[in-house]
């Protein structure tokens, strides 16, 4: 299984990007899959989760400005966000979970600044 994300780029503060994550290979049934984000000199942590219900679950920095979605038939995850923040600027990376292991994609870069 490949993960690859796009959609990372340059953002002002208070706009918006919208991150896709899109699965291939030989793919599993996903328990869940899930954002998550390393800023300079900060650790990884989960941003936003969505489980194979639907049920979502966001970090507190993340409610009510990002939405995680997922497209079932094309096997592509998304994270909208809005009104961004200079703090936002991170790599963000994808996670996906098949009930027995873990997977990564690469990484996209979000840089929040004037």
């Amino acid at each position: 299984v490949q993960l690859v994300e796009s959609g990372g780029g340059l953002a002002h503060p208070g706009g918006s990007l919208r991150l896709s994550c899109e699965a291939s290979g030989k793919i599993p049934s996903f328990k869940l899959m899930a954002w998550y984000r390393q800023g300079p000199g900060n650790v990884r942590f989960d941003v936003a989760t969505i489980a194979s219900d639907g049920d979502t679950l966001y970090a507190d920095s993340a409610k009510g400005r990002f939405t995680i979605s997922m497209d079932n038939a094309r096997n592509i995850v998304y994270l909208e966000m809005n009104n961004l923040k200079p703090e936002d600027t991170a790599v963000y990376y994808c996670f996906a979970d098949d009930y027995s292991r873990g997977y990564w994609g690469q990484g996209t870069l979000v840089t929040v600044s004037s």
